[in-house]
């Protein structure tokens, strides 16, 4: 390396040597007087100018070679340097260009290390991206996808995602309603939804319970709000989701549940206390005669029998919404069911002093029907017709066809004591009695709502009911007409 230096200073030194005496020489052709005394001195030398001259030029050629060489070693760096995988520069004659490369073939090797170790990073944090955004589509499609309304806000209560459920509920669009104050989005309307938000966060719970009365569509509304606080990897609170259950429903069946077992408890108590009590009076030899007893027998006959007309009714009713009971349907005519029904009714009605009217059957009022059960359906109703009817009333029942509709209608019309306008939409609830009739006649409740669940749960039909206080009622049920061919009834005498 050294012995390099040293030859270029050699060089340089000819080279200028050279250059000093092509100056005096062209001093001397100047003609002053100078410059021919010192190309006197010059001539004594002899040889010594040109050999300077010729070392000099062999000097610049030699300098012009090396620069060749380092600009050929520089252009094939730079074309190295250009290449996507560039193989190892590969040493040059020249010294300083072997420092050079070696220098640089360290340098790239450790960058090349660093490079990959980089990008492999790269490819990580792409992988981790690509995964962090397939887990977020995943949440919001589950969220979407949840009945429920689901609500997520942020440490400053701004909305970070919220399905369509949400969106209804609360009245606000849930798709361009992100990073907005959740006050802001539900309204004065929901501030206690939002005040439950808010005050969960603070406490810190893991989840907080609450049921929440919210009015949709003017429709009071129960929901079981849970608020679960978010936590970030230093355990601070970073947000919150809430999810509001409509519990509306199972409130409404819970509060039924309760009425039917208050109702049953009644109603049971009541023959089971006659029972007991006209039993021991008979123990104790309270009848002292014949008629007496009788009398005392027919009481807990009448109680039983009503004890088990109403357990056949809680369990028939039971049956019929558990799915357990099978229904058999095949053509029939409701004429000739109706027919069949009015000899049993008439019985009872003549003990009322009340007039049954039947009609002639037709032809064509063909059904497909459990027979047992439309036949219970008519005794029902019939026998509901008759009890509120007073002494000296009637009783009428007829059929009807609707061709273009394709129904059959059942009406059964009374001139009895009537029902109350605000109370004709509820005579076919379980155990719903009408207040200002429960002294004209003993009943269950059941009855009515038996005849909803046969009608419209088995057969595709539909329940009505028109009344009027004072003057009478109109019940009645449509079935669809059957396909095929039609049963004929035999005409008989109402």
């Amino acid at each position: 390396m050294s012995s390099g230096r040293n030859l270029y200073v050699v060089v340089a030194v000819i080279v200028a040597v050279g250059l000093f005496a092509a100056g005096l020489a062209v001093w001397q052709n100047s003609g002053s007087e100078e410059g021919w005394r010192f190309a006197g001195y010059i001539q004594r030398l002899g040889l010594v100018v040109p050999v300077c001259y010729v070392i000099g030029a062999v000097g610049v050629i030699w300098l012009g070679w090396c620069s060749l060489r380092l600009a050929g070693g520089i252009t094939s760096i730079a074309a190295w340097l250009r290449r996507d995988k560039p193989a190892e520069i590969k040493p040059a004659g020249n010294a300083i260009l072997n420092c050079l490369v070696e220098a640089i073939n360290t340098a790239f090797e450790s960058r090349t290390s660093r490079v990959a170790q980089l990008d492999g990073q790269v490819k990580d944090l792409q992988i981790q991206i690509q995964l962090s955004h397939r887990r977020e589509k995943n949440t919001e499609a589950i969220i979407y996808s949840i009945r429920d309304a689901v609500i997520v806000v942020d440490e400053y209560d701004k909305l970070l995602t919220a399905n369509e459920a949400a969106g209804r509920l609360l009245g606000f669009d849930y798709e361009n309603a992100h990073h907005k104050p959740i006050d802001e989005l539900v309204g004065a309307d929901y501030g206690e939804f939002v005040d439950f938000l808010t005050q969960s966060k603070k406490s810190k719970g893991r989840a907080t319970r609450r049921e929440i009365e919210l009015t949709k569509d003017e429709v009071p509304k129960t929901f079981d709000c849970v608020v679960s606080c978010v936590f970030d990897q230093r355990q601070q609170i970073c947000g919150a989701a809430a999810v509001l259950h409509d519990i509306t429903r199972e409130k409404e069946v819970s509060q039924m549940k309760n009425d039917f077992v208050g109702h049953v408890s009644h109603e049971l108590k009541t023959p089971l206390a006659s029972i007991t009590a006209y039993s021991e009076m008979l123990a104790d030899g309270e009848a002292d005669d014949e008629e007496t007893r009788k009398e005392f027998y027919s009481v807990i006959q009448n109680q039983a029998k009503r004890l088990n007309r109403l357990i056949e009714d809680i369990l028939n009713i039971s049956r019929i919404e558990s799915g357990l009971i099978k229904v058999s349907r095949e053509p029939a005519s409701l004429a000739m069911l109706i027919e069949e029904q009015l000899q049993m009714i008439k019985s009872y009605a003549e003990e009322k002093n009340i007039e049954v009217v039947g009609q002639k059957p037709i032809v064509f009022d063909q059904v497909r029907v459990d027979k047992d059960m439309i036949s219970q359906v008519i005794v029902n109703l019939l026998s509901n017709a008759v009890k509120y009817t007073p002494a000296g009333g009637s009783v009428k029942i007829d059929t009807e066809v609707d061709e273009i509709a394709r129904l059959a209608r059942v009406n059964v019309t009374d001139t009895g004591v009537g029902i109350p306008e605000d109370e004709v939409e509820h005579v076919f609830e379980k155990f719903y009695r009408v207040g200002a009739n429960k002294k004209q006649a003993k009943g269950t409740g059941l009855g009515l709502n038996l005849v909803k669940q046969i009608v419209e749960k088995f057969h595709d039909g539909r329940v009505f009911v028109t009344s009027k206080v004072g003057v009478g009622s109109t019940f009645g049920f449509e079935l669809p007409l059957a396909t095929g061919e039609p049963v004929v009834a035999r005409a008989s005498s109402p």
